[in-house]
């Protein structure tokens, strides 16, 4: 697997780059925010990779940062979040403002990302606010602070909660009260989340 490229800019194109190394030029997918920081084409370059191997092709992914590459694999664990997603995600916020995000619960601020609407913003939260510890963050970026106080939860962090506290894996509770909140609406209260939220994840 190529983890590591350093070469020079041969191209650039709207959403990915061509990097020669030793006279051989690879395609590397890249999103918005590492395109606008690349040096200019001709000039050297070292870029943290992902590859992936697919039945039809091998396609690599490039970030400037490896805490970049860290997010990108972190993303692509939650439910409905592929490779474009993720790197559309990328392309729009930087690690630390991803960690400052999940950190506050601030759904508004992932939505902002091309392909991820408030539902998965939320499924976003879910998975990983539990992990802010653990999120990768930019070198020598501190972690966030934990003497500032959350902001209060709504109602379907409430039913995320409950449903959490009757043993129920938290990917799998939030997947259901996005369902739930799909039929119910966004307004709806914690006792109807909640019920609603069981019957989703009733055995058939």
């Amino acid at each position: 697997m190529i983890a590591l490229l350093r070469g020079r800019v041969a191209a650039l194109g709207d959403d990915h780059l061509v990097v020669e190394v030793g006279g051989v030029g690879y395609l590397v997918h890249a999103g918005a925010r590492t395109l606008q920081r690349l040096p200019c084409p001709g000039e050297p370059v070292e870029l943290w990779v992902e590859t992936q191997v697919r039945t039809d092709q091998i396609a690599l992914y490039g970030f400037l940062d490896p805490a970049e590459r860290a997010w990108f694999r972190l993303l692509q664990t939650v439910q409905g979040v592929g490779a474009k997603v993720a790197l559309a995600v990328l392309g729009t916020l930087s690690p630390d403002e991803l960690v400052a995000a999940v950190a506050a619960r601030d759904r508004a601020r992932l939505a902002r990302a091309p392909g991820v609407g408030s539902r998965l913003a939320g499924r976003l939260v879910a998975e990983l606010a539990d992990r802010v510890g653990e999120l990768p963050r930019s070198a020598g970026t501190p972690p966030p602070a934990t003497t500032v106080a959350p902001p209060a939860a709504g109602p379907a962090d409430d039913a995320l909660a409950a449903l959490a506290r009757l043993g129920f894996a938290r990917a799998e509770a939030a997947s259901a009260l996005a369902r739930a909140r799909a039929r119910l609406g966004e307004d709806a209260p914690l006792e109807a989340l909640v019920r609603e939220g069981l019957k989703e994840l009733a055995p058939p």
